[in-house]
């Protein structure tokens, strides 16, 4: 005992700091567990869930843009990247070898990657899905399957500058992409998946799910068809004329609807980088410029409207020269007296001056502005100009006759369309518009776009005597070059000195020219504008118009729906219903209609000769053979003259002669 208690005494020290410290190391330990389990249990539960569980973005797929007739501009690529933690992965030569079967790489490629000592490695990246079937239908655990999206524009340059581009993150640039990003894009969706102690993803469970909601569909009223013929025309001359570039429109002019649209140089958007950004934007609506003499329909207009000259009235031309405080403004020609309509049929600036000169300032302003210059269009697309139209308190001395033969105004191409789009339809300013409808995913349609009359302009029998002096304009004036035999064209020629450094240079012009056919019911209205093409050819009914003829001239021979129509002029039916804002046609079909109408035999047993200016042979000899009568032709392609004349009385099986080209 004596030992023993000397032996305690001696350690009693140690032994009582070691049972102190077990005791408040148990002290301790409770109350740490005590606040792990009691009071922090709510954030250590989420935390142990939140751990046990991950949660996956399902990316949306991006609305895709299609044509007038379901085309589409773009597309959306699909593609798969294979990953894995190779340190967490164990049946790798599993692995290897049905990723092997599916890419047709070797099984050591493969495993070279699973023996990384990375932490995270990329198998296969940029996969079609393809390539990855098996490896889907197999759902590995442990293998990471990255689902991306990539934009694509199947057309390469074709409407580049309509349709726009996207960034990495597929976010819109530019264009239509910029303009309805917001309803191209969709709203991702997520997937709960539980995890395992090792970390990896058990892909059958019942977690929660929320699908994706992909981005809605956009339908334009742009035809393919028509904008890959206008930027190869475009291409085309600006390469003869050796011009710095070039911009075209052609729009329906009942409905406001434009059916293509752009300039030259333009750009591919898959590889946007690699072209300057002048190329990017769309000339017809950014720039602006001076027009020249397709602005002297502002003029004619208002003369007509107010009275103020008869389409008869003679007028002295001062032989090509006349001045103006202190400037002399010369003709391109030496004219002397010519009526109104020679006037505007051979262009003369002095003449549209002396006519300008007799409605005064604010006559010519508020036409100008009617027809809606010096404001913008509405056009649902960004970056749209203005253009500039001042007011008459600003004009100088002799604003009035620059503004009267297309100075001192800036216009843009869309505006200049929409004003003979109004001379086209018989007096409305329709609003422009570009996109159709935009359509949900699931196939709602969201949005439709209908014909907006934004105002009248005149009465419809000013515009049809104004339409008559624009076709004089292509049948014996500046405009022949213009011409398409067997169609009736109205149009007008522009030539514009540019204003460089503060003055109007002699040697660099725009070049441009308006018009549409058929003059009898307008179907197409085009402009076409060409940069300081090479002197010579600067002007515009040696360089413009025959751009107007030649496209229209291919748009005539691809499309069976574009027909001349001869109307009953007799008829008192207008070509348009202005009710509140909306404008309709008085049949409600389509404006280019797809049917042919096939001619009945008079009950006295005659035949009446069908119109078949337009048709291709095999429509032509079709509607012939339906009308009881015979063919027969000469030459290739679309039928321009025919004998006997439309609305003859024949016998049945008659001849009926026609000449294509």
């Amino acid at each position: 005992m004596i030992i023993l208690t000397k032996t305690y005494l001696k350690f009693r020290p140690r032994i009582i700091v070691l049972t102190c410290i077990l005791i408040f190391s148990w002290v301790g330990l409770s109350l740490r567990l005590f606040h792990i389990m009691i009071i922090d249990s709510e954030m250590y539960r989420e935390k142990g869930f939140q751990q046990g569980q991950t949660k996956e973005v399902l990316p949306y797929v991006r609305g895709n843009i299609f044509d007038r007739n379901n085309i589409s501009l773009t597309q959306n690529i699909i593609h798969y990247s294979l990953a894995v933690h190779p340190s967490k992965f164990k049946d790798k030569n599993e692995l290897a070898l049905i990723i092997s079967e599916s890419t047709g790489r070797s099984e050591e490629y493969y495993l070279n990657k699973l023996e990384s000592k990375a932490n995270f490695v990329y198998l296969e990246r940029n996969l079609r899905r393809k390539n990855v079937e098996k490896v889907l239908t197999e759902e590995i655990p442990g293998l990471i399957i990255e689902r991306q999206t990539r934009r694509s524009y199947p057309h390469s340059k074709i409407a580049s500058q309509i349709i726009g581009y996207t960034n990495i993150d597929d976010a819109g640039l530019s264009g239509i992409e910029k303009q309805l990003d917001r309803k191209l894009q969709g709203t991702d969706g997520w997937v709960v998946k539980q995890m395992d102690g090792r970390g990896r993803a058990n892909p059958k469970n019942s977690f929660p799910v929320r699908q994706p909601l992909d981005g809605a569909n956009v339908q334009l009223t742009i035809d393919l068809g028509y904008q890959s013929i206008l930027q190869e025309e475009l291409y085309r001359s600006v390469k003869n004329t050796r011009a710095l570039g070039g911009i075209g429109i052609l729009m329906n002019p009942q409905t406001g609807a434009i059916l293509a649209m752009g300039s030259v140089p333009d750009f591919n958007p898959n590889d946007p980088g690699s072209f300057p950004l002048e190329y990017h934007k769309n000339r017809a609506v950014t720039d602006q410029f001076e027009p020249g003499s397709t602005f002297k329909i502002i003029a004619a207009t208002a003369a007509l409207a107010t009275k103020t000259v008869n389409v008869y009235d003679e007028i002295h031309c001062e032989n090509g020269q006349f001045t103006i405080a202190g400037k002399t403004i010369t003709d391109h020609e030496k004219y002397g007296l010519l009526t109104f309509t020679q006037i505007i049929a051979q262009s003369s600036n002095v003449g549209t001056i002396k006519i300008a000169q007799k409605l005064g300032q604010n006559t010519l302003y508020r036409f100008a502005r009617n027809y809606g210059f010096g404001s913008p269009t509405g056009l649902d697309f960004p970056g749209e100009t203005q253009g500039i139209l001042r007011q008459p308190a600003e004009w100088s001395e002799i604003s009035l006759a620059e503004l009267a033969i297309g100075y001192e105004v800036g216009v843009t191409a869309l505006q200049l369309a929409s004003a003979y789009s109004a001379i086209a339809n018989g007096g409305f300013l329709m609003k422009p518009y570009i996109i159709n409808q935009i359509q949900s995913a699931a196939g709602k349609i969201e949005s439709d776009y209908k014909p907006e009359v934004i105002r009248k302009v005149s009465n419809p029998d000013v515009m049809n005597t104004l339409k008559d002096m624009l076709v004089q304009v292509v049948e014996s004036g500046t405009g022949v070059e213009a011409a398409i035999k067997g169609w009736s064209v109205a149009g007008k020629t522009g030539t514009a000195h540019k204003y460089i450094n503060d003055s109007y240079s002699k040697s660099r012009f725009i070049s441009n020219f308006a018009g549409f056919f058929p003059a009898d019911d307008p179907q197409i209205v085009g402009i076409f504008i060409l940069d300081e093409p090479q002197y010579g050819l600067h002007w515009g009914g040696t360089s413009a118009a025959p751009l107007f003829k030649r496209v229209m001239e291919r748009i005539i021979n691809m499309d069976d729906s574009i027909r001349y129509h001869n109307l009953d002029k007799n008829k008192n039916q207008p070509d348009l219903i202005l009710a509140g804002a909306i404008i309709e046609n008085r049949n409600s079909a389509p404006i280019l209609s797809t049917s042919f109408a096939v001619e009945e035999p008079y009950t006295d047993g005659y035949a009446r000769v069908p119109e078949l200016r337009g048709m291709s042979i095999r429509k032509a000899k079709n509607v012939l053979v339906n009308s009881g009568l015979r063919a027969r032709f000469s030459g290739s392609g679309r039928v321009v003259w025919q004998s006997p004349k439309p609305g003859t009385k024949c016998l049945p099986g008659s001849i009926c002669t026609m000449g294509l080209q």
